[in-house]
């Protein structure tokens, strides 16, 4: 039977069903529903909410939870989001599974609470030190929102890897109707014999984040670049829309790809033939599913929330072989199908933007 569900709320009731046990964050507009609803909910799911003092604070609490093997997670917007930084670095290092909300806003600095996806660039090249990446996944509607939240929780624990939601604060606010699938079943999952969960009868255990001996530490370094390679080879996620006989292509994801699907239906109103490429995993970007589409596409153009930040992977991946153009809106203002329709016309088909 389907509710009617906001975003921040689906995201919660989802990891409480996938297993989440215990919640450490802060609150912070517009991801605040999210905290709220797990100090509403999780007792009665057998589990804890613990505000933090701080997102800093929030994110070494995931760190200890996550190490004793808990299904644990957190939640927040832009700025908490940066000052979890270097606690995501220590995770990813330690190898502890935890899966992180962001519902961004504004930016930079302290910003707006207007909707934005200036995020990506922290979300998509590692914003702590080191050589890492998290599995980032990027719903654009609030079903897809429960959804890929029960998919993080299995993922981090199956690459032991922090994942994160990437959610612009639209998704994050707005109500859509919804369902929850029966009773959630967690893949086959490996076990936990890693965690610091208490040692009667085995060899303790250590959950660190690092040695002091440069050979251990290139070491280290060398297979984890083996398991994010291994990620990148499986976790490659895309939507496609109107692609098949397509001559042109928008690339977006959440809101912005939702509000591209009206921008194309204008064109193809028009006879041009245009469809949508939407990353759904923004970490592993879906290279090689856009790769397959470059042949027959005359032409790209990336809609984002940002002054253009995904625009780079996609020519990255397109590699000159055709045109790719950008419009974007920042500060928390949206794009009008209008302005997308506009832009296209005059960087792709006018021939205003080069390969």
């Amino acid at each position: 039977m389907a509710i009617l569900m906001k975003g921040n709320e689906a995201i919660a009731e989802a990891a409480i069903q996938a297993g989440c046990r215990l919640f450490c964050g802060y609150p912070i507009t517009p991801s605040t529903e999210i905290p709220e609803y797990m100090a509403k909910k999780m007792k009665k799911a057998g589990g804890t909410y613990l505000q933090a003092e701080s997102e800093v604070a929030a994110i070494y609490m995931v760190y200890g939870a996550g190490a004793a093997g808990a299904r644990v997670m957190s939640g927040t917007s832009s700025p908490g989001f940066s000052l979890m930084q270097e606690g995501l670095s220590y995770l990813f290092a330690a190898e502890i599974p935890c899966v992180i909300a962001d519902v961004m806003r504004g930016g930079p600095g302290l910003g707006g609470l207007g909707p934005t996806q200036a995020d990506y660039f922290q979300l998509t090249k590692g914003g702590g030190h080191g050589d890492y990446h998290p599995i980032v996944l990027a719903p654009a509607t609030v079903q897809e929102m429960i959804d890929l939240t029960k998919e993080a929780f299995d993922l981090a624990d199956i690459y032991r890897n922090p994942v994160i939601l990437a959610v612009d604060g639209i998704l994050g606010q707005m109500m859509e109707p919804v369902e929850f699938p029966g009773t959630y079943k967690a893949k086959i999952l490996p076990a936990k014999t890693w965690a610091a969960d208490g040692c009667e009868g085995r060899p303790k255990n250590n959950v660190i984040s690092y040695y002091l001996s440069s050979e251990a530490g290139e070491a280290d370094n060398l297979r984890w670049g083996k398991k994010m390679a291994q990620m990148q080879a499986a976790e490659q996620r895309f939507a496609e829309l109107s692609l098949d006989d397509a001559e042109y292509a928008f690339v977006a994801f959440g809101t912005s790809s939702r509000i591209t699907e009206t921008a194309i239906d204008m064109l193809r109103s028009e006879g041009v033939k245009v469809g949508l490429f939407r990353p759904i995993s923004l970490w592993p970007f879906p290279v090689e599913g856009l790769q397959k589409r470059v042949p027959q596409i005359k032409g790209w153009m990336s809609i984002e929330l940002s002054a253009g930040q995904m625009v780079q992977d996609v020519r990255l991946a397109v590699n000159g072989r055709a045109p790719v153009g950008f419009y974007g809106r920042q500060g928390g203002m949206i794009p009008e199908p209008e302005e997308i329709v506009a832009a296209f016309k005059t960087q792709i088909l006018q021939g205003g933007v080069q390969r």
